[in-house]
């Protein structure tokens, strides 16, 4: 299980990334886990750096990856 850390955000309760695979993976308010492949590190950095978590994963990730529930 990959190491998450905790967003400020109505809809997600944490993300985690490894860089080496390129996998970012967020865990919704529901419990819901989902991962993200060949996810740039540029992308997770500016995710965590987001002041609004959920706007940001609903325009550059959900849009632009496809989601696998794990």
């Amino acid at each position: 299980m990959m190491d998450r850390k905790r967003v400020n955000s109505s809809k997600i309760r944490a993300i985690g990334y490894d860089e080496k695979s390129q996998i970012l993976e967020i865990e919704f308010s529901n419990g819901q886990v989902t991962q993200y492949v060949k996810v740039y590190p540029e992308v997770y950095r500016r995710f965590m750096a987001a002041p609004n978590p959920t706007t940001f994963y609903d325009d550059k990730i959900a849009e632009d990856y496809t989601g696998r529930r794990v």
